[in-house]
């Protein structure tokens, strides 16, 4: 399976968006999805992750503002964003994972099989 991810842009802090991640295939053969971002200078972060029938994880500073969700029958995953702050600002990725993993582990990168090609999120007045 392939993914574009879209739904980026710029927003005022306080603001939201909804990024979407499409699969050129089924994502439901797929365990786990989530998304990871990358802000310039800076190291590829998992922010969000969720497992088939399991709990989602976030990373502590977008707890409470940021939701994943997937919807199987669209071959899409979501990343609904709320209460953007500056600090958010980096290219978002969506990826996917054949292999089950403990807990909070979903973060980790080294996890997923298929990437997508990222989303430049900017959030600046």
């Amino acid at each position: 399976v392939q993914l574009q991810a879209s739904g980026g842009g710029l927003v005022q802090p306080g603001g939201s968006l909804r990024l979407s991640c499409v699969g050129s295939g089924p994502t439901a053969y797929y365990y786990g999805v989530a998304w990871f971002r990358q802000a310039p200078g800076t190291e590829r972060e998992g922010v969000s992750c969720s497992s088939r029938g399991g709990h989602s994880y976030y990373t502590t500073s977008v707890r409470g503002r940021f939701t994943i969700s997937r919807d199987n029958s669209k071959n899409t995953i979501y990343l609904q964003m709320n209460s953007l702050k500056p600090e958010d600002t980096a290219v978002y990725f969506c990826a996917v994972r054949a292999v089950r993993v403990p807990g909070s582990m979903c973060l980790n990168s080294r996890h997923y099989d298929v990437w997508g090609q990222g989303t430049q999120v900017t959030v600046s007045s």
